[in-house]
């Protein structure tokens, strides 16, 4: 076992975490798009210091995801603004 992939993993599973909680009608979208993007990155950086090529793999494709979604929120907010 790798402690830096297995951190990796532990940083999606808390960005996915962090989103569930702080979705909502009174919820602060641009919070929520800080920390799925800081959470990603230190995810990304982990899975980048293991040296595993499988955890590698699991842990950028994983952390991938919750950063693209990240884009795609600040990408709509910036059209929906007048």
């Amino acid at each position: 076992m790798n402690k830096f992939g297995l951190l990796s993993l532990l940083m999606f599973v808390i960005s996915i975490t962090a989103f569930f909680i702080m979705r909502g009608p009174d919820g602060d979208i641009y919070l929520t798009i800080i920390i799925l993007s800081a959470l990603s990155v230190i995810g990304l950086l982990f899975a980048a210091f293991s040296k595993q090529v499988v955890w590698m793999i699991l842990g950028i494709g994983l952390n991938l995801v919750p950063l693209i979604f990240a884009f795609l929120l600040l990408f709509a907010m910036g059209i929906s603004e007048p």
